[in-house]
């Protein structure tokens, strides 16, 4: 379903990216945040693992978040010879070293976080953007409320200046804002998101683990608009199950 590259201004990016927000601990997890947090984040050689396993399934980008522990961890992989393909997210407040470190890890492409985004700042989205276009990797944005932000975005000043949209999509609606139960709701977003007329990749897609691999994917096939999926791994097992069902599908 995700197998292959996608071509974007003449950069090849994997349909399937590993997600990090597990790595950091990420709030989205609840109670499962801080274990996260003590197993991956504070013991970076957990983190190399997942890495490593994902990889050998045939998993070849990443999705970075850069803190230091994911960092590190993928350098040890780059350094074991795990050719991976970087889609890096730059985080608010400090945009500009963001940026720096990214180039410098060789990361194609570099979109600027949801707290970044969702603020709607066009004059300073703009400035970012152009900022990462000077690196000479593709540019694009995060949002976490894809119904709000899409609407603004589509007849924004920086229509032109972004390629890629990363946005949460899952069947439970989970972290979003919009009622995606609802078809009315669910078929105006997908309108939204067309005429925004940007390479998709999908986040959230296992609702933070709320979803089974199996319902998360079975969802993702009846949409026509997402391009790419991250998916948030936690451990070598998860890796082998969620990227061997998905490889099935």
């Amino acid at each position: 379903m995700f197998e292959g590259n996608i071509n974007v201004k003449g950069k090849e990016i994997p349909k399937t990216l590993l997600g990090t927000s597990p790595f950091i601990g990420a709030a989205q997890f609840g109670h499962r945040a801080r274990l996260y947090q003590l197993d991956l984040y504070n013991q970076p050689e957990n983190i190399l693992k997942v890495i490593r396993k994902s990889y050998e399934l045939g998993v070849k980008g990443i999705q970075l978040v850069p803190y230091d522990a994911v960092v590190q961890a993928l350098q040890w992989a780059i350094d074991e010879g795990c050719d991976l393909n970087i889609v890096g997210t730059v985080r608010p407040n400090c945009e500009s070293e963001d940026i720096v470190l990214l180039s410098e890890l060789g990361a194609n492409s570099m979109l600027l976080h949801g707290m970044i985004t969702d603020k709607l700042s066009f004059n300073y989205l703009e400035l970012i953007l152009e900022e990462i276009q000077g690196t000479d990797a593709i540019s694009g944005l995060v949002t976490h409320r894809p119904f709000n932000t899409t609407k603004n975005l589509i007849n924004s000043t920086i229509i032109d200046l972004f390629d890629i949209y990363m946005v949460p999509v899952n069947k439970n609606g989970y972290l979003m804002d919009t009622d995606v139960f609802m078809k009315n709701e669910r078929a105006e977003l997908r309108y939204l998101i067309k005429k925004l007329d940007k390479t998709i990749i999908a986040k959230k897609t296992m609702a933070a683990g709320i979803l089974t691999p199996n319902d998360a994917f079975d969802y993702l096939k009846t949409l026509d608009y997402v391009d790419l999926i991250t998916v948030g791994i936690a451990s070598e097992a998860e890796a082998e199950e969620t990227f061997t069902l998905l490889a099935d599908k």
